[in-house]
């Protein structure tokens, strides 16, 4: 299992050039943990999670870390010339001397509708064609320069367990990518119907809401403000309304406000929460269920002093017990 961070650029105090500068910092943080990744979301027109170029953000990393990989969660691919976005990758990887994760979804927010002139219904079609052409561009393009060092760049795609998109990860042997709210059975689902059709289990991303604190309640009550304030926010990008003010005190009140899609309670339902010892045994048991898994935690708090502190507890106390657990391949 590989472990890695979710960085989302999330703006909660006002000033997007420091949070921005904040999360390359965590990046570096990352790897003196001795975190395996670090994922870059990508959203736009967006003020809270102000991210609208990820490779801007993978190359600043990348020039200040040496070992950590440094992935996408992800390219929104229709958005992009293929070609161009290929070159991007290419040149991300020779600035990282081979450590880059290609992850890529369809995206299908409102202003993201509007402002790059696509059509809803065509965006999963138009991820496929672009994946395949950004594939191909980076294997065998004669004039693609630079080339990338990695014989291949890890793919993954972003699904919500749909099976088209499964079908067309198999048949390109990339893996898959789950987001927050993405509960256990769908990724040993997905990782099944992966296998029927490859041979072979897929690498599968999973990201996870995560707060350690000394007792469950306490790291739920951690987790609660920062989870509902992104789902408030995005739910405000779909519904092209302004970006809402952070208060800490409001969130009793937003419990109720769940809908598809971006649903806090399932965020939460499906988070890394508790003590050390019960955030180890949730991961240990999606350890034992995803056969090849990279748990990406998106640590629930709005302080950067506390996202530290809750990533040096994963990495001090809670995954020496994990990396103690056998996998499913180990046991055979």
């Amino acid at each position: 299992m590989r472990t890695g961070i979710f960085l989302l650029t999330e703006n909660y105090h006002g000033s997007a050039g420091e949070t921005i500068r904040n999360d390359i910092e965590l990046g570096v943080y990352a790897e003196a943990l001795g975190f395996d990744e670090v994922w870059f979301a990508e959203h736009h027109f967006n003020a809270f999670s102000v991210i609208p170029n990820p490779t801007l953000m993978m190359a600043a990393l990348a020039a200040r870390t040496t070992r950590i990989r440094i992935g996408s969660a992800a390219f929104l691919a229709p958005f992009y010339r293929s070609i161009r976005l290929a070159e991007e990758i290419a040149t991300l990887d020779n600035l990282s001397l081979g450590r880059i994760n290609a992850g890529f979804a369809k995206g299908g927010f409102a202003y993201d509708i509007e402002h790059f002139d696509k059509s809803p219904q065509n965006l999963r079609e138009e991820m496929f064609e672009s994946v395949e052409k950004i594939d191909k561009t980076l294997s065998d393009h004669s004039l693609l320069e630079p080339k990338p060092l990695q014989k291949k760049v890890p793919f993954y795609i972003a699904t919500f367990s749909t099976t088209e998109t499964i079908a067309f990860a198999a048949r390109n042997g990339y893996g898959l990518m789950f987001s927050q709210g993405a509960t256990l059975q769908q990724c040993v689902d997905a990782q099944e119907i992966y296998k029927a059709r490859a041979g072979f289990y897929p690498e599968i991303v999973l990201m996870r809401v995560f707060s350690v604190a000394e007792e469950y309640e306490s790291a739920y009550k951690q987790a609660l403000p920062a989870t509902d304030h992104f789902i408030k926010c995005m739910r405000a990008v779909q519904a092209k309304k302004a970006k809402p003010c952070f208060n800490q005190s409001n969130y009793e009140a937003l419990l109720d406000q769940r809908y598809q899609f971006f649903d806090g309670k399932v965020f939460l339902d499906n988070a890394i929460l508790g003590n050390i010892g019960e955030c180890a045994a949730r991961i240990a048991h999606l350890k034992r269920s995803i056969r090849h898994l990279h748990l990406v935690l998106k640590p629930a708090s709005s302080s950067v002093e506390q996202t530290r502190e809750m990533l040096k507890i994963f990495s001090r106390d809670i995954r020496p017990e994990i990396e103690r657990i056998k996998v499913p391949e180990e046991e055979a």
